[in-house]
């Protein structure tokens, strides 16, 4: 009775290996006499493929695969490997402050609401090893509840943003997964050490950069974003911002969304050489007036909240505000919360193409209680080195961010409206 059962077994491996049985059907009588009968069953599932055919024909035989072959079964592996994609929902604080997005890290997961931002290049999160007194009800990172963490010994990190924040920490790798994506061994930073503004802000439990890998701050040997050790697993190397005012946007990862824009994509290049998506607009348009050209050039910064231009270009968009000024005292322009104030657009790829700023958009935040004067969305990038596109100017547009390419696609989209927080 062994012989006949394992004899069995070899004929229907063999016919599940030639597309003839499914694996989940058994197409054999046994009989008690010891004879069986086996009854072939075309496989619905199976797909010929002539070059993998060929192959195992000459692995079978121990015979070493011809150049050209070998070529054709590589190209065909890569082509057909379980690719993956992810799309995860982002939340804005008040007055559109920042975007929040939850990242599961570890096994079992932890989840944490991260700040995506595309102006830097470090995974780091409230954690275990954060003092105790830096956390006020921000969720943290326990590396030692994940089976998958690892330590990476003697590695430490250190960053400083534009706003004066701060944090460092320890190096671990770890399983993380952004809407569907996951990423093993990716590298988590643990902050031992943040600023009173991360401190302040109970729902922020960390950053997931999203720049080039090159200003990743992690030491003696600097790691790859998260989007960098995703982009094989993506069916294209691009990531997409799709901001709301107000309201829930996407982030998605390996996917263009034909659904969330209007109109066509406008491409521009970007220049990485500094670790950020730099790139060059051709000028600007303040409210029903004509397009003026001027080189400006800036980052697509999902991590800062305003947009941020060159002063003389700041300075023409609210001398058409009415009641607008420079108010010393907030270290910036103010306008009205009331009234009507024109919109801005921004040149892509030349001057017949531009993004549309909503002037309820620039109103920012209101400087009081009161609600009468506002801080104004566009300010002066007085001593930084260039402009700055964050959330002021991204909400208004469906961007994409393409790692293949090196370049950025803008594209109009529906708006929400804005609902400001006094």
């Amino acid at each position: 009775m062994f012989l006949v059962s394992a004899l069995t077994a070899a004929i229907f491996a063999i016919g599940v290996a030639a597309g003839l049985l499914p694996r989940s059907s058994i197409a054999s009588e046994i009989h008690r006499s010891g004879s069986f009968s086996l009854r072939q069953i075309r496989n619905p599932n199976f797909v010929r493929n002539g070059p993998i055919q060929l192959a195992k024909i000459y692995h079978k035989y121990g015979v070493p695969l011809p150049s050209d072959i070998k070529a054709a079964v590589a190209r065909i592996q890569r082509n057909t490997r379980k690719r993956s994609n992810g799309s995860a929902e982002t939340h804005p604080e008040a007055n559109d402050v920042e975007y929040l997005t939850p990242v599961s890290i570890g096994t079992p997961p932890q989840v944490l609401n991260l700040d995506f931002d595309t102006g830097s290049s470090d995974l780091w999160v409230f954690s275990s090893e954060t003092a105790s007194s830096d956390v006020q009800g921000q969720t943290i990172y326990d590396p030692s509840k994940s089976s998958t963490s690892q330590k990476l010994q003697g590695y430490t990190w250190q960053i400083s943003y534009g706003d004066g924040s701060s944090s460092s920490g320890n190096v671990y790798t770890d399983t993380v997964d952004v809407g569907g994506l996951t990423v093993p061994s990716q590298a988590v930073e643990a902050a031992t050490k943040v600023s009173d503004e991360f401190t302040s802000d109970p729902n922020n439990d960390g950053l997931l950069g999203l720049g080039f890998s090159s200003i990743n701050t992690v030491k003696p040997v600097a790691q790859k974003t998260f989007f960098d050790n995703a982009k094989d697993k993506l069916d294209a190397p691009v990531f997409t911002a799709d901001l709301k005012a107000s309201a829930p946007g996407h982030f998605n990862f390996g996917y263009i969304d034909h659904g969330a824009y209007t109109g066509t994509i406008t491409y521009t290049s970007v220049d990485s050489s500094d670790g950020f998506w730099a790139w060059t607009s051709p000028g600007y348009v303040v409210g029903s007036g004509s397009f003026k050209s001027t080189t400006i050039q800036g980052i697509a910064d999902t991590g800062t909240s305003l947009l941020l231009l060159p002063s003389s270009v700041v300075s023409a968009y609210y001398g058409q505000v009415s009641g607008a000024r420079y108010d010393s005292i907030q270290g910036g322009y103010t306008l009205p919360c009331s009234g009507t104030v024109p919109d801005f657009a921004f040149g892509v790829g030349n001057s017949n193409t531009t993004i549309t700023v909503p002037g309820d958009y620039v109103r920012y935040a209101a400087t009081d209680s009161t609600g009468v004067t506002c801080f104004g969305g566009i300010q002066a990038d007085t001593g930084i080195g260039f402009s700055i596109y964050g959330d002021v100017a991204l909400k208004a547009a469906f961007v994409i961010f393409d790692g293949g390419k090196q370049q950025l696609g803008w594209a109009p989209k529906p708006l929400s409206s804005l609902t400001r927080v006094i």
